[in-house]
C-alpha cells in the first residue's frame, strides 16, 4: 500500500493483534498508510484517507465528518461504519461507529501529528476489540522517537480555505520523548456556502517516559471544530432507471454548490428542554472533545509482558445541517406543505434577499432543519492484556489474557423544523406559504417539527452503555506454520431513558404575544412521559487462523471469524419495550460470521495481497431520513487485491475489491431478497503512481467505482465513475517543499447516495442526492527541521 510495505517485512503491525507482529507471519489482512502517503492522496477529508484502503468503501461526500464506511460488502443500511471502528492509538474513538449524527469521523482528523494508519478487515477484528467484527481503522500518533519537526501552510487556489498545521517531537532528556501538533484551518469549504463554513482545529500531545523493559507514555488532545455537514441535494435525472442521465438542477451545481445560503444562518425554535432557543446553521458539525489516554509497555522477564491502555474523553457537538424533504414545483411544495399541516396555502412568497416579498414560481423544496445537540458523548474505555511466550516442547507460544472495559453515554436532543425554499446553489432564498395575502409562515418556516414525517422527530435520549470483555489470544509456531486463536466474552447494559414528540397547540415560541400559523401546533419533547432503557446483552466472539511462511517473501493464510456488534441508540427509534425498557436479544445483537483465505507475497521491489472473502451479516437498523426499518441478512463474497511495485524513481500503489452481495433474507420486504444491497458496487478500487526526479516528485490516485443501485430495490442505477487527484512536490531547499495538490482533477460527478429508488422513465426528474466534489486545488509550503 506504501513505501513501507516494500520493504523486507521489517515493519510491525500493531493494531488488531495481542503482540506486535510482521505483516507476512500473521493470518490477518492489515494495511499501513505511513502519514507522507496521505497527502498524495489529495485528501478534503479523513473519510478521503480512509477510501484508498482496500477492502473499505468508504462514501465521503458529507463533508469533514458523517461518512458511511463499509468493509468488504457488510452493509451501510442506515449510515455511519456500523461495522467497523475507528480508533486513535488503538482505543475507540466512540464505542459505536453509527451513533446517530455522531458518526465516529466527526471526532476524528488526521493531521501531520499521525504517523501512521493501520487497518484489518475481517479477522481478529472480532475479538481484539468490541462492535467492530467489520474492521478496525486505527490512526497512530507520532510519539516523539524520531526528532524534528514540520510547519505547514495550506492555501486553497479555487476555493476558500486556508489551513495552517505543525508538528514537533524529539527528546526531553535522555529517557524522555515528546511530541506536539495540531492544526488550525478557515473557510467557506470546497463548496459555496455564502459564509464561513469551516472554522477550528485540533492540538494533540504525548509524553514518554522510557525504562529499560518498557515505556509509559500519556497524551492529550483537545478537538474544537466547526465544519459544515453536506446532505443530500436535489439533482436532475433523466433517461431511464438503467440508464440514467445525471445532471445539476437548474441554478444549483451539484459539483461546485450546496443548498446551504446566507439567507439561512438561524434555526429558531425550542431547544432540548422545550425552550425558546437559535440555533446557527453556520456551526455545522461543531464537535468539541477533550481526550486524554495513556499506554504503558512492560517486559518482566520470563516471557511475561504487560500492556495497558486507557482513553477518556469528555465530548460534546451540534449537528445543524439543511435536508431536502421533498422538491417539486412551487405549486406541488404548496400542496405538501397544505397535506401536511392541514393549512390552505396558495403561493409560494420570497422571504427574503431579492426580491423578497415576490411570488416565487419555479423548483422549491421542503427543508427539514436536522438540528441535534449532542450535549453528550463522553466515554472511556481500558484495555489490559498480560502476555506470555513460552516453549511448549520445540513449539513456541504465545498466550495472551486481556480484559476490555468501556463506557460510552449518548445524551442527545432533535429538534427540527420545516421551512420551504427555493432551489438554487448561490445563496438560495426562504420562501413563506400564502393564503392569498395572509402570511402562513415565519421567515420561510411553516412549522415547528416535522409535519411532514408524522412529528416523528422531535426527541431526547439519554442512555449509558456500559461494556465488559475478557479474552484470550494464543498463538502458536510450528516451524513455518503459525495457528492462531481467539475468544471474547462481551457483556453489556444500556441504562436511561429517553422521551418522543408531543403536540403543544397555540404555543407563542417567539414570545412576540401573538400566535401564528406555525405556533397553532408546535413539537415539544414529551417529558411528561418518559421511556425507560434497561437491558443487558452478551455474545461470545471467535476467530481461528493460520499462517504458512513458505519463504522469507511468501505465506498463506486462513481464518474464519465469529463476531458482532451490540445496537445501540437506533433500537430506541422502536424496539424498545416502552413498559420496561427490555430489548428482545435478536434486535440487541447483530452477527457477523467470516471467512478469509490468501497469499501474501513481497520482496525488495513488489507486494502482492491477494484475500478471498465471504461474510453473512444480521442487520437491524432504523433510518430517520427514510423513517424506515431494517431486519435482514445479508451475505457478500468477493476478492480483494494489495499491491505495490517500485523500480527506481517509480513507485505504484493500490488495491482493488470485488465483492458479490445480496439480501439473502429480509423479515420486513421480502420482495427484496435477493437483491444486492444499495450503494455496493462490484468493483471499488485505487491507485496511486508517483516519480521522483532529482528536486521533483509528480503523481496521481485514482479513485473508483462501478455501478451501484440507489435503493434496496434494485432499480435507479448510480453510475460508476474515476477520480484522479494530482499532486507536485518541488523541493526548493533540503527541509523546504512546495506542493501542488488538485483533487478531482477532471472535475468527474460522482454519485454516492440518493434517497429516491427509481425514476419515471423519459421524463425531468428531481431527486435528492449526494456527490463528490467538484475539482478544488491546493498549494502548500512545507518547511520540516
Amino acid at each position: 500500500m506504501t513505501q513501507d510495505t516494500l520493504d523486507t517485512g521489517t515493519e510491525v503491525i500493531v493494531t488488531g493483534v495481542a503482540k506486535g507482529t510482521n505483516k507476512l507471519s500473521t493470518s490477518i489482512s492489515v494495511s499501513s498508510i505511513q502519514v507522507d502517503e496521505l497527502q498524495k492522496f489529495a485528501p478534503r477529508s479523513t473519510a478521503e484517507v480512509f477510501r484508498n484502503i482496500p477492502g473499505v468503501r468508504s462514501e465521503s461526500t458529507g463533508g469533514e465528518g458523517n461518512a458511511n464506511i463499509a468493509v468488504r460488502g457488510l452493509p451501510v443500511a442506515a449510515g455511519g461504519a456500523k461495522f467497523l471502528q475507528l480508533q486513535e492509538d488503538g482505543l475507540p474513538v466512540l464505542e459505536f461507529g453509527d451513533i446517530a449524527f455522531g458518526n465516529a469521523d466527526i471526532f476524528l482528523r488526521t493531521d501531520l501529528t499521525a504517523g501512521r494508519v493501520e487497518a484489518i478487515r475481517g479477522g481478529t477484528a472480532s475479538t481484539l476489540a468490541s462492535n467492530s467484527p467489520g474492521g478496525i481503522i486505527n490512526i497512530i500518533s507520532k510519539n516523539g522517537s524520531r526528532p524534528g519537526g514540520t510547519l505547514q501552510l495550506t492555501q486553497g487556489v479555487d476555493f476558500g480555505q486556508t489551513r495552517g498545521d505543525f508538528e514537533f517531537g524529539g527528546a526531553l532528556t535522555e529517557n524522555t520523548d515528546f511530541h506536539i501538533g495540531g492544526f488550525y484551518r478557515s473557510g467557506e469549504g470546497p463548496r459555496t456556502a455564502g459564509y464561513t463554513a469551516n472554522q477550528g482545529g485540533q492540538i494533540k500531545a504525548n509524553l514518554t517516559r522510557k525504562f529499560d523493559n518498557g515505556f509509559i507514555r500519556v497524551g492529550v488532545k483537545y478537538l474544537n471544530d466547526k465544519s459544515i455537514g453536506y446532505l443530500p441535494m436535489p439533482m436532475k435525472v433523466t433517461g431511464t432507471n438503467s440508464d440514467p442521465k445525471w445532471s445539476s438542477a437548474p441554478g444549483l451545481d451539484a459539483k461546485a454548490d450546496t443548498i446551504h445560503s446566507a439567507y439561512f444562518l438561524q434555526d429558531a425554535g425550542l431547544d432540548g428542554r422545550n425552550n425558546r432557543s437559535v440555533t446557527d446553521i453556520r456551526d455545522g458539525m461543531a464537535p468539541k472533545s477533550l481526550v486524554f489516554n495513556g499506554e504503558a509497555n512492560f517486559e518482566f522477564g520470563n516471557g511475561w509482558a504487560l500492556n495497558g491502555k486507557f482513553r477518556v474523553a469528555d465530548t460534546e457537538a451540534n449537528f445543524a445541517s439543511l435536508f431536502p424533504a421533498q422538491v417539486g414545483s412551487d405549486a406541488a411544495i404548496v400542496s405538501a406543505i397544505n397535506g401536511a399541516k392541514g393549512t390552505s396555502g396558495t403561493r409560494l412568497v420570497v422571504a427574503g434577499g431579492p426580491g423578497a416579498g415576490t411570488t416565487y414560481s419555479g423548483l422549491a423544496m421542503i427543508v427539514h432543519t436536522f438540528n441535534t445537540r449532542l450535549n453528550s458523548l463522553d466515554n472511556a474505555a481500558g484495555d489490559l492484556k498480560l502476555s506470555k511466550t513460552f516453549d511448549a516442547g520445540e513449539v513456541p507460544v504465545d498466550l495472551t489474557f486481556g480484559l476490555y472495559n468501556s463506557s460510552q453515554t449518548i445524551d442527545m436532543d432533535w429538534i427540527w423544523n420545516s421551512y420551504a425554499m427555493e432551489v438554487a446553489g448561490d445563496n438560495a432564498r426562504l420562501l413563506n406559504l400564502y393564503d392569498s395575502n395572509t402570511n402562513l409562515s415565519q421567515n420561510g418556516l411553516y412549522a415547528y417539527g416535522v409535519p411532514l414525517w408524522g412529528n416523528c422527530c422531535t426527541r431526547h435520549y439519554d442512555v449509558q452503555y456500559d461494556i465488559v470483555a475478557p479474552y484470550i489470544v494464543g498463538k502458536a509456531q510450528f516451524g513455518k506454520l503459525t495457528v492462531e486463536g481467539s475468544v471474547r466474552q462481551d457483556s453489556g447494559k444500556a441504562r436511561g431513558n429517553f422521551a418522543y414528540s408531543t403536540q403543544m397547540a397555540n404555543f407563542d415560541v417567539n414570545g412576540d404575544g401573538t400566535i401564528q400559523n406555525p405556533e397553532t401546533s408546535v413539537s415539544f419533547i414529551n417529558y411528561a412521559a418518559p421511556k425507560p432503557v434497561n437491558y443487558d446483552w452478551n455474545y461470545t466472539s471467535y476467530s481461528f487462523g493460520a499462517n504458512y511462511r513458505i519463504s522469507e517473501n511468501l505465506s498463506y493464510f486462513g481464518r474464519y471469524s465469529n463476531g458482532a456488534r451490540a445496537n445501540a441508540d437506533r433500537l430506541l427509534f422502536g424496539k424498545i419495550n416502552e413498559t420496561d425498557g427490555s430489548v428482545a436479544k435478536e434486535d440487541a445483537i447483530d452477527f457477523v460470521k467470516q471467512l478469509e483465505v490468501g497469499v501474501k507475497y513481497r520482496n525488495g521491489t513488489t507486494s502482492l495481497f491477494l484475500t478471498a472473502f465471504s461474510a453473512e451479516t444480521e442487520e437491524q437498523n432504523f433510518e430517520a431520513t427514510s423513517q424506515k426499518f431494517f431486519d435482514r441478512v445479508y451475505t457478500a463474497s468477493g476478492l480483494e487485491l494489495e499491491a505495490a511495485y517500485h523500480a527506481g524513481a517509480f513507485h505504484v500503489s493500490g488495491g482493488a475489491t470485488y465483492t458479490r452481495a445480496e439480501i439473502s433474507k429480509d423479515a420486513l420486504n421480502a420482495a427484496q431478497v435477493r437483491n444486492r444491497p444499495r450503494r455496493q458496487a462490484e468493483w471499488v478500487f485505487q491507485v496511486t503512481p508517483s516519480y521522483k526526479f532529482e528536486h521533483v516528485e509528480l503523481g496521481a490516485n485514482f479513485v473508483g467505482t462501478t455501478d451501484a443501485y440507489a435503493q434496496d430495490d434494485n432499480q435507479l442505477v448510480m453510475p460508476g465513475y474515476i477520480q484522479t487527484n494530482l499532486f507536485a512536490d518541488y523541493r526548493l531547499t533540503e527541509g523546504l517543499t512546495a506542493s501542488l495538490n488538485i483533487n478531482n482533477a477532471f472535475d468527474v460527478l460522482g454519485i454516492t447516495e440518493v434517497e429516491e429508488g427509481a425514476i419515471t422513465a423519459n421524463a425531468t426528474n428531481y431527486v435528492r442526492a449526494r456527490a463528490i466534489n467538484g475539482r478544488t486545488t491546493t498549494v502548500t509550503l512545507k518547511y520540516r527541521f
